[in-house]
């Protein structure tokens, strides 16, 4: 890179300036030590310090591949955990994933695949987690992606992206709402020089010509500082120790931006002096006694003209480090009585101005000072304030040290506190308690007594700050008033009491359940009676049944308690109950109850093999009450005859089967009882249907002999079979129609005879238990014209309408069309009983699909 664009200097940014201290080695004569020299030492002043630096370097960061934080529902993002610097990559064995702040995975690498939305995380065995990364996995037709981080100076990439099933026209980017940029060739927008007026929240859409528009997610780019304003420290430089010194230019580049390259310049007042990628410059000699010394200030720069940032102006000067400080205590002596005053003085004999002092006890800052030249210290003392007092002085070239000086402070005793301490909430028999009696304050060591009830129990000498225990192993006796004493040789002091209530656990109690009657029946009433013979009241009492509670009651005296239960059949099993008077919940042993339930009103199922009762089937009755105590004696009945009866020894039902025949047909119920009062069932109709038999077919012809042009009826009927019967009329196995008798009985097909009638009919009878055909009925014709055959031969094929709806209408054209054609009405009088079974044709004149119409 040329340095002729790098001659510019961050202009933009104000600088006030300020002092670096240069700590320079001089000789300087000592006051009173003759021709004895001390040497001054150079250090470092950092005028304002890197933040953050330390909490960065120990924790990792996640980059992204591919870099977006938003992407399609379905694909795929690679999270890489970046570790820099702070562990040697061989001593890492594991890395922690996080997802919404819960535990996700471990990994033995730092790579991990993902494919859900989220704030991620990683973290290794010895580092702070990451900052978290959002991803998000979209279901949505147009989506933006940016990249996770942004810092000053980046050339950013933002990509519109619509799903593979869309295909746009234009892209445009939005910031804040206004338009940036309008593509029609490529989805991605740059950001180049990315800067603090970059950030803001950003959306694409897209549009398709002659459809439609799409609009895509909301991503807010916050830009990050690239580094921080540099800092210049100053120090000595080895190789010409207090001749030369080396100015520093420091500031801190993230992690993520390590491999950026910055420039640094160096400024004497408004000259350059250095110009490259070192840090640092060596100035060789210096002029440290100037009335007005130069100003020195530095620039760190990203390339030739990326961010630029400037340090302060700072001065050099030389300084004196402060002499070790020497603490004196007025009045002197190494035990003073607490509530005496104490004066501590601190003084420096040399050193440079302001110098800062501070009193320390026990390695605890007491006081500080405002820079002087001496600093003095009064104290009201009191009995924590024995121990090491310390002070120090600090110019800022080095803090020294004073030597120690101890400090008693003499304290009476106080009052003593007594404190009993147990192994749980109440004192009980049994239990071992500690008497623990403490002073907060005197000076030790102490004497503690312990008495109960002014009797001496026993002593402890403490020879610390601490108080004194004393184990008392309880019994009943033990119950009363506890005190203790303090005593130092400055006077004794008793506690005030503290009473000790001893309690006796419950022992364990008996259950008694009184029954109104020997055999307990349901809707009784019975009495659970429990009574623990020892405890200290109150005692709460738990009744339970199976281990379900049952209710509980709280006795104050030495008694028990009662609980009453109305008797249902669920209250059968084993009843216990419990006293607990908080020692301990003891449980009494079970008693048993056996409680007897009346038989409930049976029902009655009548079970079938098929979904109607056909004759020959078995069926079977079941009887069954759903309540009631074994055993229970069922009886059968038909029309309230008995049949069958049967007892169930373990509860349940029973059952009862019957071979079907027609005269089964009728009402049947069923009966329950088990001593404790009968219940008979509803009544349960069954009804047996006969399947058909086989039908028998009869052809019925106007004359002797059939003829083209006849009306034939096909008559079928079945002898038995329960209705409703179905009747399928067939010529050649070729199906010609189908009829139903609702009621029973046969029915009827009218044809036109063609000459392609001739042949062998049957049909079939179905009453759902089974079709069953007739024999085979043949019919011949004579006398065959061919005049007629051809629309009588086309209406044939149609067969014969099935639903009440066409036959209605082939009614209606059998009574309006013989009056178009010339023919009588079917009303007419003048036809004989005898021609109802034989009928003429009469759809000479009609159109073909009229003769396809059956007549029932």
């Amino acid at each position: 890179m040329s340095s002729s664009g790098l001659l510019w200097s961050c202009a933009s940014q104000e600088s006030k300036p300020a002092l670096l201290l240069l700590r320079k080695a001089l000789v300087w004569p000592h006051p009173g030590a003759g021709r004895a020299f001390m040497l001054l030492w150079v250090s470092v002043l950092v005028l304002a310090p890197v933040r953050g630096k330390s909490e960065a370097a120990s924790k990792p960061v996640i980059s992204l591949h591919p870099p977006w934080t938003v992407a399609f529902r379905g694909e795929t993002v690679t999270l890489t955990c970046n570790v820099f610097h702070f562990h040697a990559p061989e001593k890492i064995k594991r890395f922690l994933w996080y997802l919404e702040g819960r535990m996700l995975r471990e990994t033995p690498r730092n790579t991990l695949e993902v494919r859900d939305s989220g704030q991620y995380r990683c973290q290794t065995q010895d580092s702070l987690p990451s900052d978290h990364v959002s991803l998000t996995f979209s279901s949505e037709n147009l989506i933006l992606q940016a990249p996770p981080f942004v810092f000053e100076g980046d050339s950013v990439v933002l990509r519109c992206r619509a799903n593979a099933e869309i295909t746009l026209d234009t892209m445009t980017l939005h910031r804040q709402g206004e338009v940036l940029s309008v593509s029609d060739e490529s989805s991605d927008f740059r950001i180049e020089q990315a800067s603090l007026r970059d950030n803001g929240d950003y959306h694409c859409s897209g549009f398709k010509n002659g459809c439609c528009s799409y609009f895509s997610n909301t991503i807010n780019i916050k830009v990050r500082e690239l580094f921080p304003r540099p800092v210049l420290t100053a120090s000595l430089s080895p190789s010409v120790s207090g001749k030369s010194v080396t100015l520093t230019c420091k500031t801190q580049l993230p992690p993520l931006r390590s491999d950026v390259k910055l420039w640094f310049r160096f400024f004497k007042d408004d000259h350059m002096l250095q110009l490259g990628l070192e840090s640092f410059l060596k100035i060789s000699t210096l002029t440290t006694r100037s009335r007005n010394p130069p100003y020195y200030w530095c620039e760190a720069q990203r390339g030739s003209s990326g961010v630029c940032k400037q340090s302060q102006k700072s001065q050099l000067r030389v300084q004196v480090p402060v002499s070790r400080p020497v603490l004196t205590l007025s009045p002197h002596g190494a035990s003073v009585p607490e509530g005496y005053t104490v004066t501590l003085t601190c003084k420096a004999e040399s050193g440079s101005f302001p110098i800062l002092y501070q009193f320390l006890r026990e390695e605890v800052v007491i006081q500080k000072m405002e820079p002087t030249r001496s600093m003095k210290s009064v104290m009201s003392l009191r009995a924590e304030h024995s121990g090491n007092y310390y002070c120090t002085a600090d110019n800022g070239l080095g803090a020294q040290r004073s030597l120690p000086v101890y400090l008693t402070v003499t304290v009476p005793v106080s009052r003593p506190i007594l404190t009993i301490r147990r192994p749980r909430s109440q004192a009980v028999e049994g239990d071992v308690v500690e008497l623990y009696c403490g002073a907060w304050k005197g000076s030790p060591p102490i004497l503690y007594r312990f008495y109960h009830e002014d009797n001496a129990l026993g002593s402890s000498w403490v020879y610390n700050r601490g108080g004194a225990s004393f184990k008392l192993p309880l019994s009943a006796e033990h119950s009363g008033k506890y005190a203790c004493e303090a005593d130092n040789g400055l006077g004794a002091w008793r506690s005030e009491t503290v009473s000790l209530d001893v309690k006796v656990p419950a022992s364990r109690p008996v259950l008694t359940v009184r029954t109104p009657r020997a055999q307990a029946v349901e809707g009784d009433v019975v009495e659970l009676r429990c009574e623990a013979q020892r405890g200290s009241p109150p005692i709460l009492y738990r009744f339970y049944h199976e281990d379900n509670a049952l209710g509980s009651s709280r006795v104050h005296n030495r008694e028990g308690a009662s609980f009453k239960l109305p008797l249902s059949a669920e209250h059968s099993g084993k009843y216990a109950c419990e006293a607990d008077n908080g020692l301990g919940a003891r449980r009494s042993e079970t008693v048993s109850l056996n409680v007897t339930v009346p038989a409930s009103r049976p029902v009655l199922t009548v079970r079938t093999p098929r979904a109607q009762a056909v004759e020959g089937d078995v069926v079977e009755l079941r009887c069954e009450a759903q309540r009631g105590s074994p055993p229970i004696l069922y009886q059968f009945y038909r029309e309230d005859v008995p049949l069958r009866s049967s007892s169930a020894p373990s509860g349940g039902g029973t059952s009862f089967y019957l071979s079907l025949t027609t005269e089964h047909s009728g009402n049947y119920s069923c009966e329950a009882n088990n001593g404790l009062g009968a219940q008979r069932s509803e009544v349960v109709s069954l009804s047996v249907i006969v399947p058909a038999s086989h039908p028998t077919l009869t052809l019925r012809v106007p004359g002797a002999q059939a003829k083209v042009g006849d009306m034939v009826e096909l008559h079928c009927v079945a002898q038995r079979g329960s209705p409703p019967i179905r009747y399928r009329f067939y010529h050649e196995d070729v199906p010609l129609g189908n009829s139903s008798a609702p009621s029973g009985g046969g029915a009827s097909l009218n044809l036109s005879l063609t000459a392609e009638h001739s042949g062998n009919y049957s049909c079939e009878a179905d009453n759902g238990l089974g079709a069953r055909r007739s024999e085979a009925v043949p019919l011949s014709m004579s006398g065959l014209t061919g005049s007629r055959s051809g629309p009588i031969a086309t209406g044939v094929t149609g067969g014969l309408f099935s639903t009440l709806g066409f036959g209605v209408v082939a009614l209606l054209l059998y009574c309006r069309l013989p009056r178009k054609a010339g023919g009588r009405p079917t009303s007419d009088p003048s036809r004989s009983p005898s021609d109802s079974d034989i009928r003429e044709p009469i759809y000479h004149n009609a159109p073909a699909w009229l003769e396809l119409q059956p007549v029932y």
